[in-house]
């Protein structure tokens, strides 16, 4: 997979929101919610690096993968870097990303879940 590719990716969930940030930061956020799920590197030296959080036990298992590292500032929240996305197993990383993106919205409020149309709002029951 691509970083064209991931990015339609990313950004094909249901709520899921794309935001540029640019100077000093330099990230392209995937969010739900106002909750990061995902973030790729716009800039140098390390441009298309992206981000991702995982689960604590795979946190471990993925940092001893070549190419793949605790995020800057976020690794000690669970985030890993794959440093090129193209050289992942393509299933993984969907699999990665999807994870991610269920912890955001999990993280949501039922409100929140219901306004983006990620839950049915309760039914009312005539009587």
């Amino acid at each position: 997979m691509n970083v064209p590719q991931l990015r339609r990716f990313c950004g094909a969930f249901p709520g899921a929101t794309e935001a540029l940030h640019g100077e000093p930061y330099n990230f392209l956020v995937y969010a739900v919610g106002g909750k990061k799920f995902a973030y790729f590197k716009t800039s140098t030296p390390e441009r298309w690096r992206f981000s991702i959080r995982v689960a604590p036990d795979r946190f471990v298992e993925l940092t001893d993968v070549p190419g793949v590292k605790p995020a800057r500032y976020r690794g000690r929240f669970y985030w890993i870097t794959i440093v090129d996305v193209q050289g992942f197993p393509v299933a993984y990383l969907k699999e990665l990303v999807e994870w991610s993106y269920r912890w955001a919205i999990a993280s949501l409020s039922k409100a929140q879940q219901s306004t983006i149309g990620l839950i049915e709002p309760a039914s009312r029951v005539s009587a």
